[in-house]
């Protein structure tokens, strides 16, 4: 893991929709291209058991992510009003990330920061709440009111639903990456994209950015992958609940 203040592109901080610069995509497909990617998974995973559960988690996240899209469609359409009379810009955030085995992927979000935002970051670098190559700031200047509260409450992540019904995320698995931020991991934190990333994760639910650590962080992404099955999904999913109305290290 980089030094502290070592920082490229924020997770979850910059909010503009060019993708990553040539140089640093090219470099993360050399990084992914020589990774062992079976080397995190369980030793179950070998089993065709663990293999059926993978297609079980795959068809629940198909029906309740298509369910959720259908029942949070009011919602959509108020949170989506509300973002465009509240600041200039798009309603949706272009989220250009690395998903399984590194695989790049647009999602999207409610946009909660300003247009400038990316232009703005670099003055906010030396504030990096955060140890090791992600970047988080509490009470960021770019973030537009309404913005806060989508963040506080994790609503901003809802158009992520459709991600998942496209297979690129989960429900619950390690969170994507930003390509500027993969090439800065150390080797054995790269591992947490062995698996298809998710909404939510066992980081989400212990705390968020009150974990002030990427160690941590990465390592409960492995702790993750290692112990899986549907019931330790479930158990996040539980969690989720509270942890998003409670707002807890939400910023």
């Amino acid at each position: 893991m980089g030094e502290r203040g070592t920082v490229s592109m924020p997770a979850h901080a910059t909010e503009s929709s060019a993708g990553p610069p040539l140089d640093v995509a090219a470099h993360a497909r050399s990084i992914c291209a020589g990774v062992d990617w079976q080397a995190p998974l369980p030793p179950a995973a070998r089993d065709a058991g663990w293999r059926l559960q993978r297609l079980v988690k795959r068809a629940l996240d198909i029906v309740a992510s298509a369910a959720g899209l259908v029942l949070l469609a009011p919602v959509f359409v108020v949170v989506g009003i509300i973002v465009k009379a509240t600041s200039r810009g798009p309603v949706f955030y272009e989220w250009r990330v690395l998903g399984l085995r590194g695989t790049p992927f647009v999602g999207y979000k409610f946009r909660t920061m300003g247009v400038d935002a990316d232009e703005l970051k670099a003055r906010y670098l030396d504030r990096n709440e955060m140890s090791g190559p992600v970047f988080k700031i509490r009470d960021d200047p770019r973030v537009t009111p309404f913005g806060r509260w989508l963040r506080k409450y994790s609503v901003d992540e809802l158009p992520q639903l459709w991600s998942v019904i496209r297979g690129d995320m989960s429900l619950v698995g390690p969170r994507p990456v930003y390509a500027e931020e993969f090439v800065n991991y150390e080797p054995w934190q790269r591992g947490k994209l062995a698996v298809t990333p998710g909404i939510t994760c066992l980081w989400q639910v212990s705390g968020r950015s009150d974990i002030r650590e990427f160690s941590t962080w990465a390592a409960m992404d492995l702790e993750y992958i290692q112990n899986w099955s549907l019931w330790l999904d479930l158990r996040i999913l539980l969690r989720t609940l509270p942890a998003v109305f409670g707002g807890r290290g939400a910023y």
